[in-house]
């Protein structure tokens, strides 16, 4: 199995060491527009091979994607990370000509690859490459749900005081502060409902503070976070390697489910070895279907931009 990952900042970095760790891919090549960058990076996670015992090869190389040949995945972390006070949306003029010239130049060497898209805005980046690669839809998976729902985990076993693996929960909808939509309803601790242990008060506040995990983190760091992002990709990048038939809210290209087309937003999915097996289709009440429904309208007026730019 081997592994692109497009951007050796801060979050590229992560996701690389976390997929090397654990020990599934034979090769992960990281790649960047500054010289020597990618390849610092990647002598610098060897140089803890031996310490961590872990047998993957890293390789960093500037800006040839001829290294990248013949890659199963890629992930796409490249772009402008967030500042703080600046929305996903924002980001929209710089990442999404760099999206799409690495989306293309991607499938120029790995026809058959399997695209994973953290740029933000999310959503959005997810639908470009979709627009750009003409890839099947299994083929391009948006991380940001993954992600959402690792944060939406971690604020309900704070809420519960207990182990973050005690707890078991969603976020579906766009990748951004107010698309985000934590299914407290469906949340649950050790298969009994969270509502049994929290106040609607209580699970109100963990939906908002999950709503603004992003933001939260950016002011408290001057950027955007990194550990839980490579995380959550390495896990859809496993699922992948190993056909694990394993389920994550991802951003999907939409063709009726839900009853939304031409959208990529956040769904529950199974992720194997042809990336997106099947989408899952789950029953949500009014509110939720509303909540989806006014998330996905926001993620199609960002996708709007990428006309006006004449990248779609």
């Amino acid at each position: 199995m081997k592994v692109t990952v497009v951007g050796a900042g801060a979050v590229g970095a992560s996701c690389a060491e976390y997929i090397a760790i654990k020990n599934f891919a034979s090769e992960v090549v990281l790649i960047d527009i500054k010289e020597g960058f990618a390849e610092g990076k990647a002598m610098d996670l060897m140089q803890t091979a031996s310490l961590n015992s872990f047998d993957t090869k890293v390789t960093g190389t500037t800006n040839d994607y001829s290294k990248t040949a013949n890659s199963d995945v890629a992930v796409i972390t490249s772009g402008i990370p967030r500042k703080p006070g600046m929305t996903r949306e924002e980001l929209i003029s710089t990442n999404a000509g760099i999206v799409k010239t690495v989306a293309e130049n991607l499938i120029k060497h790995s026809p058959d690859v399997i695209i994973i898209v953290v740029s933000n805005p999310m959503d959005t980046m997810t639908y470009l490459a979709h627009k750009a690669t003409g890839l099947p839809k299994n083929r391009i998976i948006g991380m940001g749900g993954a992600l959402d729902s690792a944060r939406f985990k971690y604020r309900l076993s704070e809420a519960l005081d207990c182990p973050a693996s005690d707890v078991d929960g969603m976020v579906i909808g766009g990748h951004s502060d107010t698309g985000m939509i934590p299914l407290t309803r469906l949340a649950t601790r050790n298969s009994v409902p969270v509502s049994k242990f929290l106040s609607q008060d209580q699970m109100d506040h963990v939906k908002e503070e999950t709503k603004v995990g992003g933001a939260t983190l950016t002011k408290l760091l001057g950027t955007s976070a990194w550990y839980a992002p490579g995380a959550a990709v390495s896990a859809l990048v496993q699922a992948i390697a190993c056909d694990l038939n394993k389920m994550f809210p991802c951003s999907s290209l939409l063709d009726g489910e839900y009853g939304l087309s031409d959208v990529c937003v956040g769904v529950p999915v199974i992720i194997g070895r042809n990336g997106i097996e099947r989408i899952v289709e789950i029953e949500l009440d009014d509110a939720e279907k509303t909540n989806l429904e006014e998330s996905t309208a926001a993620v199609k007026k960002t996708n709007e931009i990428l006309t006006e730019m004449n990248l779609i």
